[in-house]
């Protein structure tokens, strides 16, 4: 997964700059958390209902 950068913007306002970015990051660090937690819950589900038909396949695939 591609990691963006971003810049802070400037919206002239003055003292909110720093904490309104810092809020941001966080704000998009916890949703791109939620992303991945959602991945690995559906792969862990996919797993758990279909793990013999996964290793044939990673198997067949020859185990790449």
């Amino acid at each position: 997964m591609a990691q963006e950068q971003t810049r802070p913007e400037r919206s002239g306002g003055g003292d909110e700059g720093p904490v309104d970015e810092g809020t941001r990051v966080a704000a998009q660090n916890a949703a791109r958390d939620e992303d991945v937690d959602s991945v690995l819950d559906e792969i862990d589900g996919v797993l758990e209902s279909n793990a013999e038909e996964f290793v044939k396949g990673f198997v067949q695939k020859g185990g790449q």
